[in-house]
């Protein structure tokens, strides 16, 4: 049912005003576009037009976005940020902006980080609780992000003892043979985004410190093979690109103490076409199995930028098992 909304944003400031509002009301227009109404100004006297819900986040975003633009710059990438936490939540009709007793918040060097939207703040949730746990959906989700923060957090915490991250040495169409140095060399570049976020929660020399005492370990898949961690936080990033048999021996490494993180996009799987993803598999015969938890994100997710979550949304459209092969 559509609604008019009427509100007034006070006080009335031009500056502030115009900061929400972005050039040429172009951070309007995002708000527009994502949610799907219309936005009508005058001054700090707002109409927001559209569907009950939609409508509704519109307008507590609005207000919440005057609060923060008397501090801060406003850009569209923090209000994409917003609509993560704001709009998605209130669409799905559940009350977000409230924080809740069982809210994950983890403090880093950055600051402190939070999930944003519901399927963040759950896959945070379980990581706490369970000691398998299996992160799913596409590029920007977050998923690699929080795990390292939450790994973070247990050994700052004392919780574990050292920080495992691992990764399968299969890359998009790509042969690591004619890579120079040694299987660990060759796949240390792939390794990047788990070492820039160390970098970013830790600093650059604290993480170098880390590494050299064995603290955090990193790992291409198949230096796992015949180990058992005690005491440790291992995440296995890009997961789809694990066959069964590899998935099964990364899942009987986790020993008494540990936590283990399962991160990966199944629409982005670069096996040989007759081989199955051992996260495809995992997800299919695990589901049920007591003390594994499984968090599912989709475009909605996406915190990069909002181009990145229509292409999500795009491919998603065109191929809605979640395969990527063109007609």
């Amino acid at each position: 049912m559509s609604q008019r909304l009427n509100l007034e944003l006070e006080p009335a400031d031009t500056e502030r005003l115009a900061n929400l509002c972005g050039q040429f009301d172009q951070h309007l227009k995002q708000i527009e576009s994502r949610l799907q109404v219309d936005i009508f100004c005058r001054g700090n006297l707002f109409t927001v037009q559209g569907e009950s819900r939609p409508a509704r986040a519109a307008s507590r975003l609005l207000k919440q976005l005057y609060k923060l633009s008397e501090a801060e710059i406003l850009t569209p990438e923090l209000i994409n940020l917003h609509l993560q936490e704001s709009g998605i939540a209130e669409l799905e009709g559940v009350d977000d902006h409230v924080p809740h007793a069982d809210d994950i918040t983890i403090i880093t060097k950055r600051g402190a980080i939070r999930g944003r939207g519901p399927h963040q703040k759950q896959y945070l949730r379980n990581i706490d609780k369970y000691a398998v746990n299996f992160g799913i959906g596409p590029a920007g989700t977050g998923k690699t992000y929080l795990a390292v923060a939450s790994a973070v957090a247990a050994l700052q915490s004392d919780n574990v003892q050292r920080i495992v991250l691992v990764r399968p040495a299969v890359e998009a169409g790509e042969r690591l043979g004619f890579l120079p140095g040694d299987l660990a060399q060759k796949v240390d570049p792939y390794l990047r985004p788990l070492y820039d976020a160390l970098y970013e929660m830790l600093g650059f020399d604290h993480v170098t410190r880390l590494i050299d005492r064995n603290v955090i370990e990193v790992a291409p898949l198949a230096f796992m093979r015949g180990r058992t961690l005690n005491d440790a936080f291992i995440i296995l990033d890009e997961a789809q690109n694990t066959t069964t048999e590899q998935m099964k021996m990364f899942l009987t490494r986790t020993g008494f103490g540990s936590t283990s993180v399962i991160t990966g996009d199944v629409t982005q799987i670069d096996l040989p076409k007759h081989q199955l993803s051992g996260l495809k598999h995992a997800a299919k015969i695990l589901k049920d199995v007591d003390g594994i938890s499984f968090s599912y994100f989709d475009a909605r997710d996406v915190v990069r930028h909002p181009m990145v979550q229509r292409i999500v949304q795009a491919y998603d459209k065109a191929n809605p098992d979640g395969s990527t092969d063109a007609d």
